[in-house]
C-alpha cells in the first residue's frame, strides 16, 4: 500500500494520526485461532446432543437449550 500524505484541516493542531495497517502473515493465526473457537462454539450449541459430549451426560445440552430454540435449531 503506498504511503499519501494528509492535509491538515485549517484550524487544527496538534499531529496528524495515521492507521497502522496489520500484515496478513501477523493476522492470519488470530483468524485461524477464533475462527476454530467459534467453530466450537457453534458445535456446542448446534450439534451436541450429549452423545459425543466432553464431559459424560447432558449437562452443556441443558445450559444452552434456550440459546438453542432462540437460534432456530431443534432438539427434541
Amino acid at each position: 500500500m503506498s504511503q499519501h500524505a494528509v492535509a491538515p484541516v485549517a484550524g487544527a493542531t496538534g499531529p496528524i494520526n495515521h492507521v497502522p495497517t496489520i500484515p496478513l502473515r501477523e493476522l492470519a493465526p488470530w483468524a485461524l485461532f477464533f475462527g476454530l473457537l467459534g467453530l466450537l462454539v457453534l458445535f456446542f450449541i448446534s450439534a451436541d446432543q450429549g452423545a459425543v459430549s466432553i464431559p459424560s451426560g447432558t449437562l452443556i445440552h441443558e445450559w444452552v437449550h434456550d440459546g438453542r430454540h432462540l437460534l432456530g435449531y431443534p432438539c427434541h
